[in-house]
């Protein structure tokens, strides 16, 4: 795409990953995690992509590794784009879904050790922004998490919220596209 061009975002959301209590970062793909990658890259290898960013979290660029080095390409990892933080360690949420809900009802709330709506879409934004700077006019592949990524979808258009947050799999893909002023055409999923 040359600089005249939109600017293509595909965000993938990571695959099947066990959750282990503490382990936010290493932990990785299941069996089924590890053939969704291997589905991604092959649904997705016929787009040409640029550059390859992911959250620092192993499930993260588990994900898109394979499509990454079918294209020739490295992952650069991306602190900020990890996954909000819903609560700190010793904090329990006996109904995760009602937990997240009442984060999206309220962007500014957050639960102790954790993070607000308002906190993960500015940290996540800003990475993007300078992300669609840097590459403007390119395809981007953003390995990312169902929370950040709705995040961010919300700076775009304020409809993303909860219910859109409930609707994604593991794994998960959609297409961004902005104009060269960097405003959203569209948001479209990508896997079915």
């Amino acid at each position: 795409m040359s600089q005249e061009a939109h600017t293509r975002l595909y965000f993938v959301r990571h695959a099947e990953s066990r959750y282990v209590e503490g382990r936010e970062r290493e932990r990785g793909l299941t069996e089924q995690g590890c053939l969704d990658a291997r589905k991604i890259a092959n649904l997705m290898q016929q787009e040409a992509v640029d550059i390859f960013y992911s959250s620092p979290y192993l499930r993260a660029v588990q994900t898109i590794q394979i499509w990454a080095e079918f294209c020739g390409k490295t992952v650069c990892m991306e602190e900020d784009l990890r996954e909000r933080t819903l609560s700190g360690p010793h904090v329990k949420h006996e109904h995760f879904h009602e937990a997240k809900r009442r984060l999206y009802l309220d962007a500014s709330s957050a639960f102790p050790g954790g993070e607000s709506g308002q906190q993960a879409r500015t940290r996540a934004i800003s990475v993007i922004e300078r992300i669609v700077q840097k590459h403007a006019g390119q395809s981007i592949v953003i390995g990312t998490h169902g929370d950040v990524m709705t995040l961010i979808f919300q700076h775009f258009d304020p409809a993303y919220g909860f219910e859109f947050w409930e609707s994604t799999t593991m794994p998960d893909i959609y297409r961004l596209d902005l104009d060269r002023n960097h405003h959203m055409l569209r948001i479209a999923r990508m896997w079915k």
